[in-house]
């Protein structure tokens, strides 16, 4: 039972370790304008001023600018990081990339709420008991399933830009940044945490059951009997 508690304890600190991890996620660009999930080095950077743009959850920034200073856009649900790239570095994209990139930027929503899905099955699985981590795990296998979702969204979207700002012969550069990782990251925390709390609420449940029938079938541990002493 005690090693039942243990694996539980560590499927919980996966949990909130998740949640942390989706947070950063989250907070990317322009909330923390130094934190992208897409990473672009402009062309035009100086050893003065290394400018590049970060796309994040709900918009961008283009960071060190020649002018000086950082210009983000507004935090928004969707926005259009090919045109961002068109009118910035002249980067050419088909009407469909543009339209499909836009359309894809409105799916990040999922990334609050994959964030909140974690927390939640971090708060029920501080309950030991065997209903409070069955809940637990379904909760935090329904995370897992949203963030799996919305990190595919994140690759294919942003490798259409990474893909068109690489091969346009411009001297930009287009990188996954800590935003991408942080994610898939807490894809991979969320689905062994599910593992390790579905495995603990079986093990609880399954001593819980072979208590029971001890009970019922009467059987009593014989009592421990004292050595007697040679002497």
């Amino acid at each position: 039972m005690a090693v039942t508690g243990f694996f539980h304890h560590i499927g919980t600190f996966l949990m909130l370790v998740a949640t942390a991890l989706i947070i950063v996620t989250n907070i990317s660009a322009p909330v923390v304008h130094n934190i992208a999930i897409l990473k672009v080095d402009l062309g035009n950077s100086t050893n003065a001023h290394h400018s590049a743009i970060h796309f994040g959850t709900f918009g961008n920034c283009l960071v060190d600018a020649q002018a000086g200073g950082d210009y983000c856009s507004p935090s928004q649900l969707g926005y259009a990081p090919a045109d961002i790239m068109a009118r910035t570095e002249g980067t050419q994209f088909s009407q469909y990339a543009a339209d499909t990139t836009r359309a894809l930027t409105k799916v990040m929503v999922l990334h609050p709420i994959a964030c909140a899905m974690c927390f939640i099955a971090f708060l029920l699985s501080l309950g030991a008991g065997v209903v409070g981590s069955f809940l637990a795990s379904v909760v935090a296998l329904l995370a897992f399933l949203v963030t799996v979702v919305v990190l595919i969204t994140d690759f294919v979207l942003f490798s259409i830009i990474k893909s068109n700002v690489n091969d346009d012969n411009s001297a930009s550069n287009a990188q996954y940044s800590t935003g991408m990782w942080t994610l898939l990251a807490a894809a991979v925390c969320t689905l062994l945490a599910t593992v390790v709390i579905f495995f603990s609420c079986c093990s609880a449940r399954l001593h819980s059951r072979r208590n029971r029938t001890s009970k019922e079938a009467g059987y009593v541990s014989p009592p421990r009997t004292r050595r007697r002493r040679f002497f």
